[in-house]
C-alpha cells in the first residue's frame, strides 16, 4: 500500500467534502473515509496520470438505446451487440448506451432503480459483454430519480431510506431565479404521511431533484458509481449535472458546489481506474459550458453543444460565419481535457447554446426551416415569462433535406458533408445511431407518445435494417457506407488527433476550413468544406500550402502537384488535403 499517495487522496477527499458542505452539520473525516472504502481504495488505490490524453484519433463513439435495434428472438442488449460488432467494429470503439434502467418516462432519464438493467433490455451480463469489446459509456442520472423509485416511495412514507433524499421548498418561495429548461411549475405537491410537502423538479413532475446537502444523497450515488465500474463502465456522462445543487436566490445552474461535486466524483473514479473518462452533459450557452473542465480537474470532457445548431444553419443557409465565428473563439482544450463533438443525439438540437453566437432572427429562420422540415419544437419559460425555443425535434438526415429555400436533391451530400466537418474537428466524435442509419422522422411516434423527442427515437427492426443497408440503392445504405469510409481515413491521422492544433481558415462564406496538425507536427492536414448548393473554386494558393511538400485529397485520393491551380468543390464537397499521403495505404 502506497502510504503517500492513500494520504493524498484522504486531503482531496476531505477538502472537496469540506467546500460542498460549509454551513452544514456534516462530519468530513468520517464521510470521508466511507466514501474511500465505499470505493474500495482504503487498502489500494492508482495514481491517475497528470493531464494524460486518455484518447486519440481512433476514438470514435455510437451513441444509442438499448433497444434502437430489436429482433423477436433475443434480447435487445444482444442484438445491439451483435450489429455492432458486425457492422460496426473498427470503425467505432466506444459505445454509449443511453439509460439501460428501469424507469418511469423520459425514455429512460427517470430511473427508478439505478442498480438493476431494464428487464426488457436484458442484464448486466451482456452490459459487460459490450463493456469487454468497447469503451462502454453510461449515465450517471445525478440531478433526480423516478417519483415512482423506492426512494421516493418512502420518501412519501417518511422512511428511510428515502425520507431526506429530495429537494424540497415552501409553495410561496420565490424561485423566479431558478433557470430551467422546462415550462412546468418547479414545485410539485405531493401527499406524505405527515402531510402535503412541495418537491423541486427542474425538469418533469415525474423527475423529483436529489437532496446532496444531504450526504446519504451523496453516498448512494458513490455506491452506484462503484457498481458501473465493477460491471465494465469506463466513460461516465453526468446527466444534467448543470443543476445539481440548488440554493434559494440564485439561478442554481452552474452553481460553485455542483463543480466541487465534479471535483470530487473525479478524484474517486481516477483514483479507481486511471483510464476513466467523465464527461459533463450541460447544455447551456458556450462560455458556461467550458468552465466544466475546470482546472483540468473536472470533466475529462464536455459535449460541444454549440456545434449543432450552429453546423446546421450553416448548412441550410449557405453561410459559414457564425460557425467560423464560434470556431475562432474556442480555446484549445489543454492535455487530459478534450472536446466531445455531436451533431445529433437522442434528444433535439438545442438552442440555448446557440445563445449570443446566432442572432433571435438567425434563431427563428432555422426553427421555421426545420418545421417545414416536419420538426417539432420544445419550448422554456424564461425569467420575464415569456416562451422561447429550447430544442428542434428532428433526425439530423431530415434535418438536412434542403435549405432555407425548402427542400432540394443535395440531402444525402449535406449529410455527409456535415459528418466529414465533425469527424475533422478537434476533439472526440460521437455518431448517433440514426444518423449512420438515415433515419427518417419518425413522425407516427410523436403522436403515439405525445412526446416530442420521440420523432428521433424510431426502433429499428434488425433484419429490416440490415436488409436496407445491404441494398445498394437505399439512402440508408449510401450513408451508412460512406460514413465508415470517412471514419476509416480519420482514424489513420495523426493530425486528427482530438488535441491536435487546429486553425481555422478564411476561405469565403461558402466554404468552413480549417487545418489540423498532428502533435509531432509530423503531419498537416487542410479539411475545406464547401456548405453551399453551388460550385465553389478557389485558387490553392489561398491555403498556403507548402509548395515543397506533396498534397493528396485523404478521401479522393487525388494528388494536387500544381498548387497553382484551383481547388473545385461542388455543392457540399469537400477534401482533406494532406501532406502525408502514406496513410492512405496504411487503409
Amino acid at each position: 500500500m502506497n502510504l503517500a499517495l492513500q494520504k493524498e487522496l484522504k486531503f482531496l477527499v476531505e477538502s472537496h467534502l469540506a467546500f460542498i458542505y460549509e454551513g452544514h452539520d456534516v462530519d468530513i473525516v468520517p464521510l470521508s473515509k466511507r466514501l474511500i472504502s465505499m470505493m474500495e481504495l482504503d487498502e489500494s488505490c492508482m495514481k491517475p496520470g497528470n493531464h494524460e490524453n486518455l484518447w486519440d484519433q481512433k476514438d470514435v463513439f455510437m451513441i444509442t438505446y438499448g433497444d434502437s435495434i430489436q429482433s423477436e428472438s433475443e434480447y435487445p442488449l444482444e442484438t445491439l451487440n451483435s450489429f455492432v460488432n458486425e457492422r460496426l467494429k473498427g470503425f467505432v470503439n466506444g459505445v454509449h448506451i443511453l439509460p439501460f434502467f428501469p424507469y418511469s418516462s423520459d425514455d429512460g432519464f427517470s430511473v427508478i432503480d439505478y442498480t438493476q438493467v431494464n428487464d426488457s433490455l436484458g442484464d448486466w451480463s451482456q452490459i459487460e459483454k459490450i463493456g469487454k469489446e468497447f469503451n462502454l459509456m453510461a449515465d450517471l442520472v445525478v440531478n433526480h430519480c423516478s417519483s415512482r423509485s423506492r426512494w421516493f416511495d418512502n420518501f412519501k412514507q417518511r422512511k428511510s431510506p428515502g425520507k431526506d433524499y429530495f429537494v424540497e421548498a415552501e409553495p410561496n418561495i420565490d424561485v423566479s431565479q431558478v433557470v430551467r429548461p422546462r415550462t412546468s411549475t418547479l414545485l410539485r405537491e405531493v401527499e406524505t404521511l405527515d402531510g402535503k410537502r412541495h418537491v423541486w423538479c427542474t425538469f418533469s413532475h415525474d423527475q423529483v431533484d436529489l437532496n446532496f446537502a444531504n450526504p446519504e444523497v451523496l453516498c448512494e450515488l458513490i455506491s452506484i458509481i462503484k457498481l458501473y465500474l465493477d460491471q465494465g463502465v469506463r466513460t461516465f456522462r453526468l446527466d444534467a449535472v448543470a443543476f445539481l445543487w440548488k440554493e434559494l436566490g440564485t439561478p442554481c445552474i452552474n452553481h460553485p458546489k455542483t463543480h466541487e461535486f465534479i471535483r470530487l466524483f473525479r478524484t474517486l473514479i481516477e483514483h479507481h481506474s486511471p483510464d476513466a473518462i467523465i464527461i459533463t452533459e450541460t447544455n447551456i450557452p458556450n462560455h458556461e459550458n467550458l468552465s466544466y473542465f475546470g482546472n483540468a480537474n473536472e470533466a475529462h470532457a464536455v459535449y460541444n453543444f454549440s456545434l449543432p445548431p450552429l453546423l446546421i444553419r450553416s448548412l441550410i443557409t449557405g453561410d459559414s460565419t457564425p460557425l467560423k465565428m464560434w470556431q475562432m473563439t474556442m480555446p484549445p482544450a489543454q492535455m487530459g481535457t478534450c472536446y466531445f463533438n455531436f451533431i445529433a443525439s437522442h434528444d433535439g438540437i438545442g438552442l440555448r447554446p446557440a445563445e449570443g453566437l446566432l442572432n433571435e432572427e438567425e434563431i427563428n429562420e432555422m426553427v421555421n426551416t426545420m418545421q417545414n422540415f416536419g420538426a417539432r419544437v420544445s419550448w422554456r419559460a424564461t425569467e420575464d415569462g415569456r416562451n422561447k425555443p429550447y430544442e428542434i425535434n428532428i433526425t439530423l438526415f431530415d434535418a438536412l433535406q434542403g435549405s432555407v429555400r425548402g427542400p432540394d436533391k443535395w440531402q444525402i451530400e449535406r449529410f455527409i458533408c456535415a459528418h466529414a466537418i465533425m469527424l475533422s474537428l478537434e476533439g472526440i466524435p460521437a455518431i448517433y445511431i440514426h444518423s449512420f442509419l438515415a433515419t427518417n422522422n419518425y413522425t407516427e411516434g410523436v403522436e403515439l407518445t405525445s412526446q416530442n423527442r420521440t420523432i428521433n427515437r424510431y426502433k429499428w427492426d434488425y433484419d429490416e435494417i440490415c436488409e436496407k443497408l445491404d441494398d445498394g440503392y437505399s439512402h440508408h445504405h449510401k450513408v451508412f457506407n460512406k460514413m465508415k469510409e470517412l471514419i476509416a481515413v480519420r482514424t489513420k491521422q495523426p493530425a486528427f488527433h482530438p488535441n491536435a492544433t487546429q486553425f481555422t481558415l478564411h476561405l469565403g462564406d461558402q466554404l468552413f476550413g480549417f487545418w489540423r496538425q498532428s502533435p509531432r507536427r509530423d503531419q498537416s492536414i487542410f479539411c475545406i468544406h464547401n456548405i453551399s448548393d453551388e460550385h465553389v473554386s478557389i485558387p490553392l494558393a489561398s491555403i498556403n500550402l507548402i509548395s515543397l511538400d506533396k498534397w493528396i485529397d485523404l478521401v479522393s485520393e487525388k494528388e494536387f502537384e500544381d498548387l497553382h491551380q484551383n481547388l473545385d468543390l461542388p455543392p457540399y464537397g469537400f477534401v482533406w488535403l494532406t501532406n502525408k499521403p502514406k496513410t492512405i495505404s496504411e487503409r
